[in-house]
């Protein structure tokens, strides 16, 4: 999908977020998107920390030359607590 954002056109990609609570906060993670993982104490924490943490794996990736992961909507990790889609706007330029 792509849309526009301040005048350029950007890919909407769609990853897949996993989160497992555990005693001392909650765990989350990109499982499509390798080595995007934080950790945090509570839900929207964690959210928004793991948004961040996408966007700059991205962003080395792009700077390396190297492309994004492609999307599986069919990933899933059976420790999950929960799942979620977790969305990455990207130059549509860049990685395509």
């Amino acid at each position: 999908m792509h849309q526009e954002r301040q005048g350029v056109m950007q890919k909407m990609l769609t990853y897949k977020a996993m989160y497992k609570y555990l005693d001392e906060g909650i765990h989350g993670e990109v499982l499509d998107f390798p080595g995007v993982i934080t950790w945090g104490k509570n839900l929207e924490e964690v959210r928004v920390l793991l948004a961040s943490a996408l966007v700059d794996m991205a962003e080395t990736n792009l700077l390396y030359g190297e492309p994004l992961p492609q999307p599986d909507p069919n990933i899933t990790d059976p420790d999950a607590d929960l799942e979620e889609p977790t969305r990455l706007y990207s130059p549509s330029s860049r990685d395509s």
